[in-house]
């Protein structure tokens, strides 16, 4: 019995003495089991191993986000998107936890323009960050975040968050002229630096200007093009202006048509004496004779285009008298959403010479018109939220005080769809833009009280259904003192047959394009928009058209191409030029020259005082002139200023 009792005891001691080393080992090992990170910061793209360690035991990997950060059976950590995610190890029973934060930069890459501003972003984390720049002559960086392009090259911008650099790679781009005043025929070399990359060049207007694939410009006709070059998807803009140079009228050979058209010939009265040659050195005084006229009556409001300086036609040549309004055309829309000089070697010197105009009428009000065909591409943004809005209201108003300007002329070319290709548009433009002339005013009203004046609000629209369809006119006109109607280039270059470019009235009822100064007006009328502030427009140019067809003394024919000039430029080249006869459309009450092949649009006296009666008869607010130095003699101007007198 005794020697089983110490039998027991001795297996019992025996057990004891092997089980309790392996029980101090797992012990050991389960206090020693480690992930290799508890927290890590990673970069979208950018991946990470994890591993455990103190045990050979097979480990199972999980993730709490997978759209966040996925893990591989080995423990490599890839990160897929910001945000935060716990990447879980089960080992031997044990559940270790390691917390990862993802973070991207909203910018691996930009181009800008010099001037240009872009914020950059890190999303993923709230941890503070560092910005800085690697060539702050190039771009500088606030500690917000905001990108300052400075001059062209290209800059590493880094942002160090939680002990992670990331980078963006900020190309700064120039064009070498913003605008260019040129002599048909000249041409100028665009060139863009500070990037090797492709550059896409374009011209808003062929017939005015041609721009090559190595950024050469060609003078084809007088007018105004924009030349966009477009680099790593930037779009840089050149205003161009070209001048006429005395032409010379080749004679046509003719060859009378020996059978009779289907073309409807409208009726049609050849003038029997040419119009007066304007005198070449235009007087640069206002007609002592004309009496200025209130700025509360019947308006007459001029553009002036503030590049026509650089031609030499500047503010003091414009005869205020005849003239309640002038709108100066046209301040530019920065990346920071404010308005600013569109031509800041000039604007300065021209406004002041603006303002001195008051002398000869007091009455006269002036106006800075914002945006135009060439900038309108941020009004979308602008107009976009409350905040923008109110940006840009604000900078206005600061504006026209800076300046002293009497009010502000909207000019956005267009909301929802149109203008240049490079516009920023959306369809809720039809809404925003409401909202942001409300903005306006309400600034203005609010400056006003300051200043103890009313400040005057005004927008240029366009003359087709479709502008109409895409603006709110019967709320629009609540907010403004008055609109103007572009009723000018309803006809042009880009249609296929030669035509008038501001009929008053439908030319003939076969033809196409069915539009005219007047259906226009009875479109905004019948849109709810009030006659007593609703001011029409009336063109100081007109369209050349080549080559066109001999039928019909050249009036809807097709052609081989167009360009615009001005009525000064055809005053003084065309109008007394025994090869090309003078007609009047009875209908559209709109004259045009013809010499066997050229066709030419233009206005002259006569229509304008047609216009003229037409504004009377409806009871409208007003005529609205584009543009100014277009008719540096005052023919037009006069007899518009007769006849509404």
């Amino acid at each position: 019995m005794n020697y089983m009792k110490r039998l027991l005891a001795f297996v019992l001691m025996t057990l004891l003495f092997l089980l309790f080393p392996l029980s101090q080992v797992s012990s050991a090992q389960a206090a020693t089991l480690r992930l290799s990170s508890s927290s890590f910061t990673l970069e979208v793209g950018h991946y990470k191993t994890l591993s455990v360690s103190g045990t050979r035991n097979k480990v199972t990997w999980s993730s709490s986000n997978k759209s966040v950060a996925a893990v591989s059976s080995t423990g490599k950590v890839t990160a897929k998107a910001p945000g935060t995610a716990t990447i879980y190890a089960n080992v031997s029973g044990k559940k270790l936890s390691g917390k990862v934060t993802v973070i991207k930069l909203n910018y691996s890459s930009a181009t800008l323009a010099t001037g240009d501003t872009k914020t950059l972003k890190v999303s993923g984390s709230s941890a503070k960050v560092t910005w800085s720049s690697s060539n702050k002559s190039i771009a500088a960086v606030s500690s917000a975040g905001k990108v300052t392009a400075k001059a062209p090259g290209t800059v590493t911008i880094y942002a160090s968050v939680s002990g992670k650099k990331l980078s963006s790679k900020i190309t700064v781009v120039k064009l070498n002229y913003s605008s260019a005043t040129l002599t048909t025929g000249d041409t100028k070399t665009l060139k863009v630096s500070g990037s090797s990359a492709q550059v896409t060049w374009t011209s808003s207007n062929k017939s005015v200007a041609t721009v090559s694939s190595a950024g050469k410009v060609t003078a084809k006709a007088a007018g105004t093009a924009t030349i966009s070059a477009t680099v790593s998807g930037k779009a840089l803009k050149s205003t161009i202006t070209v001048k006429a140079k005395n032409p010379v009228t080749p004679t046509p050979t003719v060859t009378p048509s020996t059978t009779p058209t289907a073309t409807p010939v409208p009726t049609m009265t050849p003038e029997q004496s040419a119009a007066a040659t304007p005198s070449t050195t235009p007087d640069t005084n206002s007609d002592s004779s004309a009496e200025p006229i209130a700025a509360t009556g019947t308006k007459i409001i001029g553009y002036y285009a503030s590049w026509s300086a650089y031609s030499g036609y500047t503010p003091d040549r414009i005869d205020a008298a005849k003239l309640t309004h002038i709108n100066y055309a046209f301040a530019n829309i920065g990346s920071d959403l404010k308005v600013t000089l569109g031509y800041p070697d000039i604007d300065p010197g021209n406004i002041s010479k603006l303002n001195q105009l008051k002398k000869v009428n007091p009455a006269l009000k002036t106006l800075i018109s914002v945006g135009g065909w060439s900038w309108s591409g941020r009004f979308s943004d602008v107009a976009a939220t409350e905040a923008n809005r109110i940006t840009f209201a604000d900078s206005l108003v600061d504006f026209i005080v800076k300046y002293g300007f009497d009010g502000v002329d909207i000019d956005w070319e267009y909301p929802v769809s149109g203008g240049l290709s490079t516009n920023s548009n959306r369809p809720e433009d039809k809404y925003n833009f409401t909202l942001l002339m409300k903005t306006i005013r309400e600034r203005l009203d609010a400056r006003g009280k300051i200043d103890g004046k009313s400040y005057l609000l005004s927008f240029a629209g366009g003359a087709g259904s479709g502008y109409i369809r895409n603006t709110e006119l019967n709320k629009l006109s609540q907010y403004v003192d008055y609109a103007t109607v572009m009723t000018y280039d309803i006809h042009g270059s880009w249609e296929p047959y030669t035509n008038f470019n501001a009929p008053l009235y439908v030319n003939d009822p076969v033809q196409p394009y069915q539009i005219s100064v007047d259906s226009s007006i009875q479109s905004w009328l019948q849109a709810c928009f009030p006659k007593n502030k609703l001011v029409m427009g009336v063109p100081f140019y007109g369209y050349v058209y080549n080559a066109a067809g001999s039928n019909n003394q050249g009036l809807y024919q097709t052609y081989s191409g167009a360009s615009s000039i001005s009525y000064g430029t055809l005053a003084a080249y065309y109008l007394n030029n025994p090869d090309y006869k003078q007609y009047f459309h009875s209908g559209s009450k709109v004259p045009w020259l013809y010499n066997g092949s050229t066709f030419i649009t233009y206005e002259n006296e006569q229509s304008m005082a047609e216009k003229a009666k037409y504004i009377e008869e409806k009871g409208l607010q007003g005529a609205m002139i584009w543009e100014l130095s277009q008719d540096p003699n005052r023919v037009l101007l006069s007899s518009l200023y007769k006849e509404l007198n």
